[in-house]
């Protein structure tokens, strides 16, 4: 400890609303029937991660999770195998011998409980019960296996945030199929390489979107991607009468919804996360370690009940759509947006809130700084009696954001600045609804997760020193494995090398004196604007083929309450960097890849630091950019190259 003190909070939950709470009840059926008396977070932590099968395996109980848990609580790979540290971390497997269908667990019974509320900029307005999303996603089974599809065969959606979208991955997923998605402001290259990787039998588009107050035309694209995808046997254009001839419709007897009982660590979605060189990493999630996960996320660091309404803004190619889709599982409604969340003004967001009656607001720290930026105060112009909790993550939630929040949104709210990733598609750092909020901070870490802050040789750091995010010990939401990565390759390099022995995230943190955490930023060459990790690899790949650019390097700033994306060139002989060319290559990533990858600054330079076996080194140009002093010069062939980043006015 440093013996700094913590500030005094801007929120504290009621005694009457920490009592309600779930995380209290867990508390409670725990001491009752386990004999584990954890009289506050830090003693519940402390045994979730010292008996970690066994916490995960009460997660099961508790939330009464459909399916056989088995016997066995936990399989640790021993020292006779060979495993070092990272390996037994990433070969352990809880609940070895369970089964289950996740489908079956998100569906629920059929009632006319609400499931899905979906809300779209143009003022489509739709809501299925339970019974009704059986319906349609029996419906969309039918046509699956009809294309042939079976348990391990991927299905991919490049959709949007629309409940048709929740019926295709729940029929792939009670069928035991593997489902994968993007969002349709995605480029053909970028849909590429994300799903020609993974070979899908199916795949579902769409033909427009709305966004911004106009319509956005897929036809093209559409027959580019189709045309490219070899392995599909069928392509689904997502529109009225989609699901015409298959099953018995609405208003007439229900198509019954297969659940194909499976392994607990049967996989259920294939996530993308770039790298700074290669193609998307494609990232294999199991189904019964990433649900257990997001019951524990929702229902204990959220308090989220049934009959809640939960929404996240998000798109179909970001994991909080995975996460959203998750909250059926607690019996509460999923409530979806499409569209732009300034359309047609900055608080239609909250209009949502109103006319859905949400309880749970998820949203990103570059809204609230939007928000905040825009003037507007929804705390007087609105409702907002059924909102409870706020969730923020993407970027780093920063101080003022908290106070706009509590100012200007809701006095009494539990705001939870979340953190974690696509990589276990969940939170390392989380909320905790029964303490304190303090500015600045997420307030614990994550129930199950052994998460400590250290130096690069892995050593614990106290607190209020940043250091390299980590986590100690196994969760079941490690990814199962990456997609073609013969002997985990490229599986142990991104999360086991760089660190020896933990989880190594790739976020600079630090603890705080009340026992939250700051994140800082990356601390890798990965980029992360408004929250979506992307990989220079893509970047490069579309702008290093121009005829005028001889390489280029692209990082990361931060830049208000988000990061954007710094691209520095340096130019072919005989080629200057004009104007035209920088909308040339803005033009060319925004076709390619999407709209996020596109850079906010692009710079020339006249060389490019590398280290001495030739690698551009992306972390050393953004910590010189950052003010942040650059570690291990002595290991670059041309250290003087830095300079020149160094004070750039077009990043001030």
């Amino acid at each position: 400890m440093t013996g700094v003190e913590a500030a005094p909070p801007l929120w504290t939950p009621s005694p009457e609303r920490v009592a309600g709470s779930n995380l209290e009840q867990f508390r409670a059926w725990l001491r009752d029937s386990r004999g584990v008396d954890a009289v506050d977070f830090e003693s519940l932590h402390r045994w979730s991660v010292r008996h970690s099968g066994e916490f995960w395996a009460s997660v099961w109980d508790w939330c009464d999770v459909r399916g056989d848990r088995g016997e066995r609580l936990v399989e640790i790979p021993g020292e006779a195998a060979g495993a070092d540290g990272g390996d037994r971390l990433r070969r352990t497997r809880f609940l070895p011998d369970a089964r289950l269908n996740v489908a079956e667990n998100l569906l629920g019974p059929v009632s006319d409980d609400i499931a899905v509320i979906f809300r779209g900029e143009d003022g489509e307005a739709t809501e299925l019960t339970r019974s009704e999303l059986h319906d349609m996603t029996g419906r969309v089974q039918q046509l699956l296996i009809d294309a042939g599809v079976g348990p391990g065969d991927r299905v991919a959606a490049w959709l949007p945030n629309r409940p048709e979208t929740y019926a295709v991955m729940l029929a792939a997923a009670g069928l035991g199929a593997v489902f994968s998605s993007t969002s349709p402001d995605f480029g053909t290259s970028g849909v590429l390489d994300r799903f020609s990787q993974i070979s899908p039998t199916v795949l579902f588009a769409c033909a427009d979107y709305p966004y911004g107050g106009r319509r956005h035309d897929c036809t093209e694209r559409l027959r580019d991607i189709s045309a490219n995808l070899g392995s599909l046997n069928r392509t689904v254009l997502v529109e009225p009468g989609w699901l015409d001839g298959y099953g018995a419709g609405f208003g007439a007897a229900p198509t019954p919804v297969v659940f194909r009982e499976l392994p607990f660590d049967h996989p259920w979605y294939v996530l993308y996360s770039s790298g700074t060189t290669g193609p998307p990493k494609c990232i294999v999630h199991r189904a019964g370690g990433l649900l257990v996960k997001h019951l524990c996320e929702h229902r204990l660091h959220c308090d989220v009940r049934p009959g809640d309404r939960v929404f996240y803004f998000t798109t179909t190619g970001w994991m909080m759509w995975n996460w959203l889709a998750s909250t059926l599982a607690c019996g509460a409604a999923a409530v979806l947006y499409d569209g732009s969340p300034a359309h047609p003004g900055a608080d239609r967001l909250f209009d949502l809130v109103d006319e859905t009656q949400v309880t749970l607001f998820g949203t990103s720290a570059k809204f609230i700084d939007a928000c905040s930026n825009a003037g507007i105060r929804p705390e007087a112009t609105h409702d907002l009696s059924s909102l409870r909790t706020i969730t923020s993550t993407g970027s780093t939630l920063v101080a003022e954001g908290f106070d706009w929040v509590y100012a200007n949104v809701k006095a009494d709210v539990h705001l939870a600045s979340i953190s974690g990733g696509t990589d276990l598609c969940g939170c390392l750092v989380a909320g905790d609804p029964t303490a304190p909020v303090h500015r600045g901070e997420i307030q614990r870490p994550g129930l199950g997760m052994d998460i400590d802050v250290v130096d690069s040789e892995g050593r614990s750091l106290p607190t209020g020193v940043e250091g390299e995010l980590v986590c100690r010990g196994p969760f079941p939401s490690t990814p199962l494995r990456f997609w073609d990565d013969p002997g985990d390759a490229r599986y142990r390099a991104a999360y086991f090398e760089r660190i020896v022995g933990v989880w190594h995230h790739g976020d600079f943190a630090s603890r705080t004196p009340s026992g939250g955490f700051v994140i800082s930023g990356r601390s890798d060459a990965t980029l992360n604007p408004g929250g979506v990790r992307i990989g220079t690899a893509e970047i490069y790949r579309r702008v290093d083929t121009l005829d005028a650019v001889s390489e280029s390097i692209a990082v990361g700033q931060p830049w208000g309450a988000d990061t954007r994306v710094v691209l520095f060139v340096r130019m072919a002989p005989g080629h200057e960097l004009t104007d035209e060319l920088r909308d040339t290559i803005r033009a060319r990533i925004r076709s390619e890849l999407s709209p996020r990858h596109v850079p906010a600054v692009i710079a020339a330079v006249p060389d490019i630091p590398r280290t001495r076996s030739g690698k551009m080194t992306e972390t050393a140009v953004r910590d010189v950019i950052c003010g942040r002093p650059v570690r291990n010069t002595s290991a670059m062939a041309n250290p003087e190259a830095l300079e020149h980043f160094r004070d750039r006015p077009e990043l001030a």
